[in-house]
């Protein structure tokens, strides 16, 4: 009796019919803005991430070379 029920639910939830809807082109360009803003928005986190250890790296490479001479102050 399971297995009947179990079949019939498996045939009447993969069973599509037509929804007879309309889908306009502002709901299709919204839902293309929505793709691209979480693609974006991913992109943006990860260079975030990445910026600032890249930009301190590039401008201590140019400083590492002074780190053997000690400056005294100025009197």
């Amino acid at each position: 009796m399971q297995y009947l029920i179990g079949v019939a639910a498996a045939v009447f939830l993969t069973a599509a019919t037509p929804a007879m809807a309309y889908i306009g082109p502002g709901m299709g360009a919204g839902a293309v803005a929505v793709v691209f803003g979480v693609i974006g928005s991913i992109f943006l986190a990860i260079f975030a991430v990445l910026y600032y250890p890249i930009k301190r790296m590039l401008k201590n490479r140019g400083t590492s070379q002074d780190v053997n001479h000690v400056r005294t102050p100025d009197k």
